[in-house]
């Protein structure tokens, strides 16, 4: 690689210019509970979660109330027009739910679309929503949306990095950007969702709401009446002595696990052997990940001991942003559980008189060049969940689009190589490997020199809602320890 000097990310560079995102003081110590735990990125949302649980409901119960909450609270990365996925750790056993949607059956253009009505895959989050339910919860449907149809109905006041990155974004008409305690009102959404708690997920790919999101977008009525989520095995791999578990394809998960298969086969886990382990993976990931397609070849220890003597290049993934959840029950239940509209406020469509905001994932086709018919596009959002010894050890997920897998290899290397807490590990500074070089948070801007002498293109980059947010709860002895990212709004909390 050329060898570029340092620069700064965006249009001003000095010390008097330098934007600074809101940040929270360093060194917030973990959550301790010794019952049950829910982080999340909202406060509203991990009180809901916390709220389920003590109505009697389990980890898979919490998760879908924060979830539901997360589509009224933070309406620019998430929201029942988006994807989900999850994995549940039950009793030793891992079960993977892969609820993403596809492009139409019928198209007459395969060109990838960044935004807007051809942008619209399959909302899966809600069949989703369903599926996790009937297998796995122990309370209804219409009683984990009751705290998020309350909010939307009633109003909830803005927090501070959610109203900046609402500012920030592209809203669609009639939702403008509220500023930091602003309430706000989603009567429209709390509508939709009330009739997909009585009605089930019927109500959301039948009738009214269907029809509504096929007049505005590609998608045909039939689209939503044929789609059904998935149960799949997660992909697996095992990183000095902690096993860590992914999504299989059409996500890229396998990238987080190949990224830490290289970097055992490195010598240490320095920053640049880190840098180096996530660009070969996500070079690998981009390459291979298709729906349908098995990449588990790509965690094979013979491709791994051939990889790690490649040269890696410059690599470039989609966008997007996310929200992520982690619940752990007193039962040691667990589960991981992630959902988008992709982008911000996702394709920018609305579906009328619904306040369904549409994702634009299919602007992951992007990836491989063209729209399949019928198939899932490349996804950037992955839940992950540990193992130690056949036991559970916890679920974790950084959300931020392009940096999740890489985000993910760095907190398990930050648990695991250098003994740090969970929350010491999600307040750690991270770097982004682009397609112009290697992005580096504050925190690693003093690596700078010795990066680029090494051959690394190196940005400066002061905006850290760039580098995602995360949550992870981990078993330690009776206790559960939490964390929650200080680039977030949100908290982790239990009982």
């Amino acid at each position: 690689m050329t060898n570029a000097p340092a620069q700064l990310k965006g249009p001003s560079y000095g010390p008097a210019h330098v934007r600074r995102p809101v940040r929270t003081a360093a060194g917030r110590p973990p959550t301790v509970a010794g019952r049950a735990m829910v982080a999340t990125s909202q406060p509203l949302a991990t009180w809901a979660g916390l709220r389920a649980l003590n109505r009697g409901g389990n980890a898979a119960d919490a998760a879908l109330a924060a979830a539901a909450m997360q589509t009224v609270v933070e309406p620019m990365s998430t929201g029942i027009g988006g994807d989900c996925f999850a994995i549940v750790w039950k009793d030793g056993k891992a079960d993977a739910l892969d609820a993403a949607g596809p492009a139409p059956a019928r198209i007459d253009d395969d060109t990838p679309a960044t935004r807007g009505p051809r942008s619209v895959t399959v909302p899966g989050a809600v069949a989703g929503w369903a599926e996790l339910n009937a297998r796995y919860g122990r309370l209804s449907l219409e009683e984990c949306l009751a705290d998020a149809i309350d909010a939307a109905e009633r109003g909830f006041a803005v927090a501070a990095i959610t109203a900046q990155l609402w500012a920030a974004a592209d809203s669609p008409a009639g939702m403008p950007a509220p500023a930091l305690g602003e309430r706000v009102t989603a009567t429209e959404l709390a509508a939709t969702l009330r009739r997909i708690a009585e009605g089930g997920p019927d109500a959301f790919y039948r009738g009214p709401v269907a029809e509504a999101i096929a007049s505005v977008s590609w998608l045909g009525e039939e689209d939503l009446r044929a789609y059904a989520p998935r149960w799949v095995e997660p992909l697996r791999h095992t990183y000095r002595g902690t096993e860590v578990l992914e999504l299989p394809a059409p996500t890229q998960g396998v990238a987080a696990l190949e990224a830490l298969g290289l970097l055992e086969r490195m010598d240490g886990p320095t920053l640049p052997n880190r840098i180096r382990a996530a660009r070969l993976a996500i070079e690998d990931a981009l390459a291979n990940v298709r729906d349908g397609v098995d990449v588990s070849h790509l965690l094979d220890p013979a491709h791994l001991d051939q990889r790690v003597q490649v040269q890696e290049q410059l690599v470039a993934e989609p966008l997007g942003g996310t929200v992520y959840i982690a619940a752990v029950d007193e039962d040691r239940m667990a589960v991981s559980f992630i959902q988008s509209l992709y982008m911000s406020f996702g394709s920018g469509v609305v579906a009328p008189g619904t306040g369904v905001v549409l994702q634009n994932r299919g602007a992951g086709f992007g990836v491989q060049g063209r729209v399949v018919a019928g198939t899932r596009p490349y996804h950037t959002i992955i839940p992950g969940m540990m193992a130690r010894d056949g036991d559970l050890y916890g679920p974790f997920g950084i959300m931020g689009g392009p940096i999740q897998a890489q985000a993910h290899m760095q907190f398990v290397s930050s648990l695991v190589d250098d003994g740090l807490d969970v929350q010491a590990a999600l307040d750690r500074p991270r770097f982004l490997v682009a397609g112009d070089g290697v992005h580096l948070e504050e925190g690693y801007w003093p690596e700078a020199a010795a990066l680029e002498e090494a051959g690394e293109q190196v940005v400066l980059d002061d905006n850290a809602h760039g580098f995602g947010g995360g949550q992870a709860v981990v078993v330690q002895g009776e206790a559960l320890v939490g964390g929650s990212d200080p680039r977030k709004d949100g908290h982790a909390g239990g009982f």
